[in-house]
């Protein structure tokens, strides 16, 4: 009979813990009346982060994707009025994607419905517990050869670039 490995339990725990937070920000995120999908809802947040609008080219790299599922995904979200394409004024040959009033005020819906799916599956823990948690998440999350931004999926992203002046 074998010992049980103690990594490969952790690892089987960190997995189920993914797929829960996964399934219930889902839930949360088709009781807010949206109507986008997951992965429109992770290209919104990706672009509040860029300093300028970023080119279709920079969404695919930093979703990791094929530039073609970042034109459909815009596509979804400049048809609900949440981005717009936007000429690059240096390049007419680039297109940028810009958030517009209506994709602020989803984000600002989406951030709800996360902090609601995190209070729902924080819920059973004490103070304590969950300042140890967030010590321990912080500890694994910056660990050798990781970088400290990731995306939902927990997959090292690059660096936003700076605004250019």
């Amino acid at each position: 009979m074998t010992a049980p490995d103690p990594d490969g339990l952790l690892a089987e725990q960190l997995l189920r813990l993914t797929r829960r937070v996964f399934r219930i920000q889902k839930r949360h995120l088709q009781h807010s009346d949206l109507g986008i999908t997951p992965a429109q809802s992770r290209l919104l947040r990706t672009l509040v982060h860029y300093g300028e609008p970023p080119r279709m080219a920079d969404l695919a790299e930093r979703l990791e994707v094929v530039p073609r599922a970042v034109t459909t995904l815009v596509d979804g979200l400049e048809a609900a009025g949440m981005a717009r394409r936007a000429p690059d004024p240096a390049n007419r040959r680039v297109i940028r994607v810009e958030l517009t009033e209506d994709g602020r005020a989803a984000l600002r819906e989406l951030h709800g419905a996360r902090r609601a799916a995190a209070a729902e599956i924080l819920a059973p823990l004490t103070d304590e517990q969950r300042a140890a948690l967030g010590g321990l998440l912080d500890a694994l999350l910056d660990g050798p050869g990781s970088e400290r931004e990731g995306d939902e999926g927990g997959r090292p992203v690059k660096p936003v670039r700076p605004v250019r002046p």
